[in-house]
């Protein structure tokens, strides 16, 4: 199914605010399951036309538990699932003159083959299977991720949309939209991802950061086929998370400790973190090798916060209520009161993993970090004005990559014991 990306924002938000009405009356005046599916069907396709902020906000309510009602959970998971690789696509004749565009060259001369009929396509481009001229890293056959054309514009609207940023936003983790600097930082990241020579540049650093891991594989980033709106890397091959979670629970376990190490060692030694998880990002490979896919928003840890960030771990790991306690404080640069009660608990409810490991991720567990965020969220509201601080930006997407990794670790459903993980790769 090939459209065209609708990019002015009135049309946009007519688009939106149609579906809120249709969606809401199928729901509300529907019967049984047949009324939630065309629902989720509808919001799949206005979703996906739309691509840009709007798909990502069809894409987390794919995956992450908690976010859409247990009722109509299971119809909007199985029709938003689409929007993670199956969007509507772009026209061939769009993509090419993309690309030739970009790279400076007719496609026929860049690249040996360039299959027309993409892999896959998602919020911001589409993945095209092709092969490099043999003259050119040996002809190694490649995935060419190209932007959608009218993209770019159509982030900058969704960016300028209120109702979309209130849902970014309340799924993040953040009511509180009158904080400039959360605004600033997610305008900064989403628009970091229409960037893929800075995602090229971010691809290669999580490459060197677990070169000579057999179980993480990072795609080789081909850079003279890559610019702006172009990224070239090799092809890989695996599985998706549908297809593994039927597994066996000890290849399932490997996954899953594959998944804390990539997740975690970026951040503690890298000091940085890839704040998209969503399943489609991930290619589960034998031995419990994971290919990681996608490096477009990537959250880049302050320096200054670094050492708290291992505070919070190591206390977490050691089991030490207090020091977890007072590095949570120290991370958000919390004000004494109410607020800063809230916000331990809720990062308490966050490394249950480390201080319970092994321990079983499950559904109900990640779903009840959105319901614990949200409760926090309405508490604030409430709150004296002395006790109220805004959170550092950087934490708006620690929330969006905690939502999302533990959904896809639930899907995997095994014990692990993740604190023997972290301590391998902080003491090798």
């Amino acid at each position: 199914m090939e459209k065209n990306v609708p990019a002015g924002r009135l049309g946009r938000m007519a688009r939106l605010a149609a579906l809120g009405l249709k969606t809401g009356a199928s729901t509300v005046l529907g019967r049984g399951d047949d009324a939630g599916k065309a629902a989720a069907d509808r919001a799949a396709e206005v979703l996906g036309t739309m691509r840009g902020l709007a798909a990502k906000v069809g894409q987390m309510a794919s995956y992450v538990d908690g976010l859409v009602p247990e009722g109509q959970r299971s119809a909007f998971e199985a029709s938003l699932k689409v929007l993670r690789s199956q969007a509507p696509r772009s026209h061939p004749s769009q993509i090419r003159a993309v690309v030739e565009n970009e790279l400076g060259g007719p496609i026929d001369r860049l690249f040996e083959s360039f299959d027309d009929v993409p892999l896959a396509s998602a919020s911001i481009g589409q993945v095209h299977r092709a092969r490099l001229p043999e003259g050119l890293m040996g002809g190694m056959e490649v995935a060419v991720k190209v932007q959608h054309p009218g993209i770019r514009k159509a982030v900058e609207s969704d960016l300028a949309n209120a109702g979309i940023l209130e849902s970014m936003g309340a799924m993040l983790g953040s009511r509180r939209f009158d904080s400039k600097t959360h605004l600033d930082v997610f305008r900064e990241r989403f628009r970091e991802e229409l960037d893929y020579a800075l995602e090229g540049t971010r691809l290669v650093a999580f490459r060197r950061l677990h070169d000579g891991d057999p179980t993480i594989r990072v795609p080789e980033l081909v850079s003279t086929r890559s610019s702006a709106s172009v990224l070239t890397t090799e092809l890989v091959h695996g599985r998706s998370l549908e297809d593994v979670i039927r597994e066996s629970e000890i290849e399932r376990r490997r996954w899953a400790e594959t998944l804390w190490r990539f997740v975690f060692k970026g951040n503690l030694l890298g000091g940085m973190f890839n704040a998209d998880p969503h399943p489609g990002n991930y290619m589960f490979q034998e031995d419990g090798c994971i290919a990681f896919l996608d490096y477009g928003c990537v959250q880049v840890i302050p320096e200054r916060r670094r050492p708290d960030s291992h505070a919070l771990h190591r206390a977490a790991v050691a089991r030490d209520e207090t020091g977890f306690n007072e590095a949570v404080s120290r991370l958000i640069d919390a004000k004494p009161g109410a607020l800063e009660t809230l916000a331990r608990r809720y990062s308490r409810l966050c490394f249950e993993p480390l201080f319970g490991s092994p321990y079983h991720v499950t559904r109900n567990y990640a779903a009840s970090l959105v319901d614990e965020m949200k409760s926090m969220a309405m508490a604030t509201r409430k709150l004296p004005d002395a006790e109220v601080f805004t959170m550092p930006g950087e934490m708006l997407f620690m929330n969006r990559l905690q939502f999302g990794f533990y959904s896809v670790l639930a899907r995997l459903d095994v014990e692990v014991d993740y604190a023997a993980v972290e301590n391998h790769f902080l003491t090798t």
